[in-house]
């Protein structure tokens, strides 16, 4: 039978730290999922010791992707194996419609004030915002001037390609497909239009080498997020960042209390932390780079815009629409795309 004990056990065994002892010396803990990667590193680095400061609570972070999260809290029939969900917008409406979070009261963060209107809901709290656009080498190619331009040349041949398996692939793509004729739920005019320049293309690859395969010189220019383009300039890459000229793309990762969770009171305790001007502030710092949702936060030099407020005017796609078709682009693009 899964349980809480097992998603930790796993969790260890994939090289979360040491959970299980913890849990039984402590006084107060909670179980969060957090995305592999970047997100785990900066949590355990720097929310979970504040967390154990702050409110002598042990945060037990499982590192699971957004469906494997939903799909282990389907698995648990009721008894939910963590309390807080960390969820892009795709996965999320899928977890909404499974019925996998207790509703949200916003009342409960002292941190309210410090986040823009609109960044709650009654399923949880924005705690990091993306924007999507082109990256590119300034010092191997001129600055493009939005999506269609990744067809041309000098562009194209330099293209790191990547399909609708991340947030960032499926919203750049959506917006090419518009140009041509497509739309949210339609982009095959988006395949046709990359496949007459297919033979030319730099590289083709999922989405988690393209920052490598940039890296290496491989490609010069990709569509990508913030996050990605701070990560890849802070280890002295050239890399610069482009907001197309028909709009770059903003999404927002959002944290939930999990359906059925004992540990409420931990949990929001928990997101009040996270989007607090002390936390966000260290997360968006080097190495990490978010993005950060606290309007106390001063935004990184190089991001397109000057305050949080301005992305409310960026385009922001309804994953409802797209996420009973995901499946099948993924499918379809594998299949008309590999090299």
């Amino acid at each position: 039978m899964f349980n809480r004990r097992n998603l930790l056990a796993g969790a260890t065994a994939l090289g979360g730290a040491s959970l299980l002892p913890s849990l039984a010396f402590a006084k107060g803990s909670l179980v969060a999922t957090i995305y592999p990667g970047t997100w785990e590193e900066a949590y355990r680095a720097i929310v979970t010791p504040a967390f154990k400061k702050k409110d002598d609570v042990d945060l037990e972070l499982a590192p699971l992707f957004a469906m494997d999260q939903i799909g282990k809290a389907k698995a648990s029939r009721g008894a939910s194996p963590f309390d807080v969900f960390l969820l892009d917008p795709g996965p999320r409406m899928v977890a909404i419609d499974e019925g996998l979070f207790e509703k949200f009261d916003a009342k409960k963060l002292t941190n309210l004030s410090k986040i823009p209107d609109g960044f709650t809901d009654d399923y949880g709290v924005c705690v990091s915002a993306q924007v999507v656009g082109i990256a590119y080498n300034p010092k191997k190619l001129p600055a493009p001037k939005g999506w269609a331009d990744l067809l041309k040349d000098p562009w194209a041949s330099r293209l790191g390609l990547t399909g609708f398996q991340t947030t960032f692939g499926t919203a750049a793509l959506i917006e090419l497909s518009k140009l041509f004729g497509g739309s949210l739920t339609n982009i095959d005019p988006a395949l046709v239009e990359l496949k007459k320049i297919l033979p030319k293309v730099a590289a083709v690859g999922l989405p988690a080498a393209m920052p490598g395969l940039f890296q290496q010189g491989q490609c010069d220019v990709m569509y990508t997020n913030t996050q990605t383009v701070a990560t890849l300039k802070g280890k002295g890459i050239d890399i610069e960042f482009v907001k197309p000229e028909s709009g770059a793309v903003a999404f927002y990762t959002t944290m939930h209390v999990a359906k059925g969770t004992t540990e409420t009171a931990n949990a929001y305790k928990y997101l009040d932390l996270v989007v607090s001007k002390e936390m966000q502030e260290a997360l968006t710092k080097p190495p990490y780079n978010f993005l950060p949702v606290n309007k106390d936060v001063p935004l990184p030099a190089d991001l397109p815009m000057k305050s949080l407020d301005e992305m409310t005017k960026y385009v922001v796609h309804d994953w409802s629409k797209i996420n009973p078709l995901r499946a099948a682009w993924i499918e379809k693009f594998n299949k008309e795309m590999a090299k």
